[in-house]
């Protein structure tokens, strides 16, 4: 059977799935390593924005006006991840940089990997995992080339038409730290949950190409828990 873009990426979103709700209810606690790699961290007032999302419903209306807590900063030289730009992450959540080796024989799964890592005319650069903050979810950062010159509401597109699952979207010009950004809200299917799940990311363009920062989430309701720290992402966002 041959199996497609969007075959693959269902998949491994029900295996990584099922995986995160097997890690989240091994754990003992919402801590975990923060943004530097130093100790874990305890309880804190980044909790707080999470649980009033979910009070304020599967819209996050509440959840998109509030900010995480900062727990370090993300982009830099010497940082996890080393990007275009940086921002601020929330207090927990932990980055890892995303590395995949070139396909061979003696790693086939490499082709699919690289398929997976790779949506429209961006490469995942950085993967930001929430599960030590108390949620089940990511964000992960998109990079592209620096010949890449299109302007950011074209990046989203191309990024949720190489999503099969992708409906209901809806872009809209923003600033993103004071720079010009485009923002898409859409839906995908979760086979896991045999529901539809909020997704949303936004774009900005740099002098080294254009990047693109994606919150996904488990389900609907952990995806509105999470958007504090987007915003907080979103809000704190500069150059280099």
């Amino acid at each position: 059977m041959v199996m497609t873009r969007g075959t693959a990426r269902r998949r491994v979103a029900v295996a990584a799935a099922v995986a995160a709700v097997t890690l989240a209810g091994c754990s003992s606690s919402p801590g975990g390593a923060g943004a530097g790699g130093g100790a874990s961290a305890g309880p804190s007032a980044s909790g707080a924005p999470a649980k009033a999302a979910r009070k304020d419903g599967a819209d996050g209306a509440g959840a998109a006006k509030a900010v995480a807590e900062k727990g370090g900063r993300l982009g830099g030289a010497g940082s996890a991840c080393e990007l275009p730009v940086s921002f601020d992450l929330a207090a927990a959540w932990k980055p890892k940089k995303i590395e995949v080796e070139p396909a061979d024989e003696e790693n086939p799964l490499a082709e699919a990997l690289t398929d997976l890592t790779e949506q429209g005319t961006v490469r995942m650069a950085c993967e930001i995992d929430a599960k030590p903050a108390g949620n089940i979810g990511f964000l992960r950062v998109w990079r592209g080339d620096a010949s890449d010159r299109d302007d950011p509401g074209a990046v989203l597109k191309a990024f949720t038409a190489d999503d099969p699952e992708a409906k209901k979207a809806t872009y809209t010009r923003v600033e993103a730290g004071g720079l010009p950004a485009a923002e898409v809200e859409y839906t995908v299917y979760s086979e896991l949950l045999e529901e539809e799940k909020r997704q949303r990311a936004f774009a900005v363009s740099t002098p080294d190409g254009p990047v693109v920062v994606h919150l996904g989430g488990m389900d609907t309701a952990e995806h509105t828990a999470m958007l504090p720290a987007y915003e907080l992402a979103k809000r704190s966002l500069k150059l280099g």
